[in-house]
């Protein structure tokens, strides 16, 4: 098939129907055009296997998984992937977890990972790969005369170039990349710190529309903002629910911030700046209840569990200081809410609070406005160290470290007149209509098929305007590689 769609991710899903945004879209997408999905299947093996095993399916397409043993589990997902990789890109180079065995895992599973991938990718194939766990996948590919065009879209913020000089293998992570045809980013600031970043390398090169020169490599780095299926998160939140499912009163507003534990979201300055706001809301005024849905993570990692300890102290702080007899100020719920449940409660909200100190672009944000009635909706209340606040300028933008500004966002969101709300959410509805995941995946999928064309060129007029010989830098392309099926592998 020309074209064939591989799509590499950390996991797959391989019970039941596919949940959430990003697996839906992958697995729609993947239904309407034919291809191969290939994750983790989440079980632990006693030896690493060197053979993909495939996952019976009537999707419409393949899907096969590889094993991780107990040990990688450990030293590549928890311990580089996670305590490395994800502090590094999030600014928390304080967390780096640096220890030279996880490195190892994480460089020795990406290759293994690569040598059952090659067996199955053709010259024409379009490899897709999704987050920081598989970061060196192409370089390891490209070793293996690998051909195809293959891609990368990062869900999560690119770090600076202050963080890179904490990670030793910083030199390492831009030839990475650099194997890659197409690096897909969240935002514009994520693209300009990618493209700052190879400038700084000795041998890297800015060339036009986004492309850079690496050494023999020539790549593309370009924001591919991710939305969510707007129309479909609508219809969940107007199913019928109680008019009042938390029981809070008619005299209590309704805030709502919805996260994963993570100490990249914000929860601590979220809970202060709720705090801030009840300690200066004027007497008489409305009481607003803060719904915090925090799901755990990771939390075998040592940071989770101490944001665990200060995100309670925080809210039993919060409630003995403010609460009353009927009102509780913030709720707390440390377990994750079914879709069908959260989307009307967004719809029940007067306002959101999404204030993450980094992120790549928070979906939470959009399927909140998503969820509003247009003709009352809510308001977002948005960090500007989020993703989202990129496109979604129409929000109350605030400094998620400043509890006075978030205060006054929530001063503001609550007294704010009908016309502008309804203002403000339609142009942030707009955003989420144009930025539909459908689209983001299609758009992906166009640009790196077309990776390869005119950026060649690009680089060769820009060669020659340097003197260079380009043709004579180039790894050889391989002459012969066809598809192979999965039995043939074997």
């Amino acid at each position: 098939m020309p074209n064939r769609l591989i799509v590499l991710s950390n996991r797959i899903p391989t019970d039941g129907p596919p949940s959430g945004g990003l697996v839906v879209a992958l697995h729609e997408l993947l239904a309407e055009r034919g291809g191969l999905w290939i994750g983790s299947s989440g079980t632990f093996a006693e030896t690493p296997g060197e053979e993909l095993q495939p996952v019976p399916t009537d999707d419409g397409y393949d899907k096969a998984t590889f094993d991780l043993t107990a040990q990688e589990h450990e030293d590549f997902y928890l311990g580089y992937a996670n305590s490395v990789l994800w502090p590094l890109c999030h600014h928390r180079t304080d967390l780096l977890a640096l220890d030279r065995r996880y490195a190892a895992a994480y460089d020795a599973v990406n290759a293994r990972v690569a040598r059952m991938l090659a067996k199955v990718i053709g010259p024409d194939d379009l490899v897709w790969v999704h987050d920081y766990h598989f970061l060196p996948i192409a370089y390891e590919l490209r070793r293996l005369n690998v051909t195809a065009r293959i891609g990368l879209f990062l869900h999560i913020p690119f770090p600076t170039s202050p963080d890179l000089m904490a990670l030793p293998e910083q030199k390492d992570f831009f030839h990475w990349l650099a194997a890659f045809d197409l690096v897909g980013l969240q935002t514009e600031a994520d693209v300009a710190r990618c493209l700052s970043g190879f400038r700084e390398q000795r041998d890297g090169e800015l060339l036009l529309n986004g492309r850079v020169k690496f050494g023999p490599r020539v790549l593309q780095v370009r924001s591919f903002p991710i939305g969510i299926d707007g129309a479909a998160f609508r219809e969940l939140a107007e199913q019928d629910a109680p008019l009042d499912p938390l029981h809070l009163g008619k005299n209590t507003r309704l805030a709502i911030g919805v996260d994963r534990l993570d100490y990249s979201k914000g929860l601590p300055q979220r809970i202060k700046g709720f705090a801030r706001w009840l300690e200066t809301r004027k007497p008489g005024t409305d009481r607003a209840t803060l719904l915090q849905i925090t799901p755990p993570s990771r939390e075998a990692v040592e940071a989770y569990q101490e944001i665990t300890t200060e995100l309670e102290t925080l809210t039993g702080r919060t409630n003995g200081q403010f609460g009353e007899i009927d009102w509780t100020p913030v709720r707390l719920i440390e377990n994750g809410v079914p879709r069908e449940v959260l989307a009307p409660l967004y719809r029940r909200a007067d306002l959101a609070l999404i204030t993450p100190l980094a992120d790549g672009m928070n979906l939470v944000a959009k399927e909140f406005v998503a969820a509003q009635d247009a003709e009352d909706p809510g308001v977002l209340i948005l960090s500007n160290a989020a993703g989202a606040a990129e496109q979604m300028v129409d929000a109350l933008i605030v400094n998620a470290h400043d509890a006075d500004e978030i205060s006054e966002a929530i001063e503001r969101a609550l007294t704010m007149p009908l016309a502008e709300r309804k203002a403000r959410h339609a142009a942030l509805m707009k955003v989420v209509e144009d930025t539909d995941i459908a689209t983001w995946g299609a758009s992906y999928i166009d640009c790196l098929r077309h990776a390869g064309e005119g950026g060649h060129g690009s680089a060769r007029l820009q060669d020659l305007l340097n003197g260079l010989k380009r043709g004579e830098r180039l790894q050889p392309a391989r002459a012969d590689l066809t598809p192979k099926t999965e039995e043939q592998a074997e």
